[in-house]
């Protein structure tokens, strides 16, 4: 069995405030521990699952944020920004079983988390097919365009509920809960042992139930906090520009979405 992870930050257990998820603050560097072992702890549940190969796509900010001298010895690690459309989920293909999703968060507007966005502070909503999409919208979908199942989340208690609403047989952790710019959160350490034990119940069963069925046809909408973003990206082909602050583009492909937004967010 051959498994995905893409790790986040902004879902990690306690992380309650945007210093603790940026690089060079000093409440950075015990964040970015714990985002390490929530990450380390799915992967010795894939491996107790009978998970063969692991790769994790460092998926936060800078890309560069977990310890790599904590990753155990199967793991390969994608770091940094390719550039490619699929970014979060760069080095996922085809032949993977499952896809992973840890330390993830809520989309921008929600209160359910106070560090919730979506890709960049500019969008105020991104909608697929006129439903508002998170982060893990995306994610799922990029997986499911290659044929793999979303199989299990950890992060806020509101993106865990959102995700079993694209895939409702996800198994998922919710590592806290947002109340305005305060959380309720699990300890670091229950965190830790509540992920280990799901991703392994997770993976020791039909995956396939976890594969969402993609739509025939996308309609992007971007809406930005400001206008000047939008008229930036009015520029790429074939996207309209129907008000101020909105981008609308349609498209067959799913990767074609994907690349849109590569560019024009």
């Amino acid at each position: 069995m051959k498994v995905f992870i893409s790790a986040d930050i902004e879902g990690t257990a306690g992380i309650t405030n945007w210093d603790e998820a940026r690089k060079g603050n000093p409440d950075y560097t015990e964040f970015r521990e714990y985002m390490t072992d929530e990450l380390v702890a799915a992967c010795e549940g894939a491996k107790a699952a009978g998970a063969t190969e692991v790769v994790v796509k460092d998926a936060h900010s800078s890309a560069r944020n977990l310890i790599l001298s904590k990753l155990p010895h199967y793991v390969r690690i994608v770091r940094g920004w390719s550039g490619h459309p699929d970014a979060m989920m760069f080095g996922i293909d085809g032949s993977f079983d499952a896809a992973l999703y840890t330390g993830y968060h809520n989309k921008a507007g929600t209160d359910t988390n106070p560090l919730a966005h979506t890709l960049t502070g500019t969008v105020s909503r991104l909608l697929i097919n006129g439903e508002v999409a998170s982060e893990y919208t995306l994610n799922a979908h990029c997986a499911a365009r290659y044929g793999v199942p979303s199989v299990f989340l950890s992060g806020d208690a509101a993106m865990c509920a959102e995700a079993k609403v694209l895939v409702p047989e996800i198994a998922t952790v919710a590592t806290s809960e947002g109340f305005g710019p305060a959380t309720s959160s699990l300890s670091p350490l229950a965190a830790v042992k509540a992920i280990r034990e799901a991703v392994e119940a997770a993976l020791s069963r039909d995956l396939l139930k976890c594969l969402p069925k993609l739509a025939d046809n996308f309609e992007l909408v971007v809406e930005y906090t400001n206008p000047v973003e939008a008229y930036r990206g009015s520029w790429y082909p074939g996207i309209e520009h129907p008000a101020p602050r909105t981008l609308r583009f349609k498209a067959d492909n799913f990767f074609d979405i994907q690349r849109a937004i590569r560019f024009v967010v």
